[in-house]
């Protein structure tokens, strides 16, 4: 089913907290000033959207959940709740139920990924949500780990150091809200080009997604990207891979690969997954 909501999948820079590798983040909601949050605004009903933060992903929920209902303040969008989701037993909350029938968009904030993937996943709460997506024009947006769970495929722990030795990226599945990809975030800054090539050596049926900080993705459909923000967005495409070595090494040996091809995105440019197709800016949507 082509989903007829969107998905904005933000490579962070944006949330205060410490991620599943114990990485430490002071950064202030500043990308907005490039139009990222404005963009999930104009995707919704601009100033009226109405907008739930789901702070799950972090270990600093209130403070987080401020931050978020001060930027889209700024955008003049004040039909902003916070959805403090911590356990399971907080997915059956009828007024989270109501609230996720009844917004325009969801956003996602950061922290650790696998607390997303198993606090929402098969419940009745993540049911709504997916429905919505697949049969409204609803958006969900994610950045850090938000934006890492959305896929089916999700790193959950990693370091860059030790990414090309075989066993250091740890994989398990997310959200599933789009097929046949692998999303990473932070790419630039924490230098994680070895972390999403070994993602995709192991799953060469997904493409990799590598998110730099202050840029994310628009997707359309399910399917049709398109770069947002103000960096780079990285394509990792193992569909031509020839020589792989990761099946038959032991644990811990660096691994080889061979014609592994990477496209770069910036600002404009887009990418069809299904056709593993660059797209130009004159190409996209």
């Amino acid at each position: 089913m082509i989903p007829k909501g969107k998905l904005i999948a933000i490579g962070g820079n944006v949330d205060k907290g410490t991620d599943p590798e114990g990485a430490i983040s002071f950064n202030s909601l500043n990308f907005f000033e490039f139009g990222i949050l404005q963009r999930i605004l104009s995707e919704c009903r601009g100033k009226n959207s109405k907008i739930e933060v789901v702070t799950t992903a972090s270990m600093i929920p209130a403070e987080v959940g401020e931050g978020y209902l001060e930027a889209f303040g700024r955008l003049g969008c004040t039909n902003v709740n916070l959805m403090h989701v911590r356990n399971r037993q907080d997915t059956q909350n009828p007024d989270y139920l109501k609230r996720i029938e009844q917004c325009d968009g969801v956003m996602f904030t950061g922290g650790n990924q696998l607390r997303l993937s198993t606090i929402w996943g098969g419940t009745s709460l993540f049911s709504i949500l997916r429905e919505r997506y697949l049969k409204d024009n609803f958006m969900i947006a994610g950045t850090s780990a938000g934006a890492m769970a959305m896929s089916n495929t999700m790193i959950y722990e990693g370091d860059s150091a030790d990414a090309l030795l075989k066993g250091k990226v740890k994989i398990t599945t997310g959200l599933a809200l789009i097929n046949n990809v692998i999303i990473d975030t932070h790419f630039d800054k924490r230098g994680r080009f070895g972390r999403l090539a070994q993602a995709v050596a192991s799953n060469p049926g997904c493409i990799g997604l590598g998110l730099g900080e202050d840029t994310g993705v628009l997707i359309n459909s399910g399917n049709f990207m398109e770069t947002i923000g103000s960096g780079m967005v990285l394509v990792f495409d193992g569909h031509h891979i020839q020589h792989n070595t990761i099946a038959d090494l032991p644990e811990g040996f660096p691994i080889s690969i061979e014609h592994m091809v990477v496209h770069v995105m910036a600002k404009g440019y887009g990418y069809d997954v299904a056709n593993r197709k660059f797209l130009a800016q004159t190409e996209v949507f």
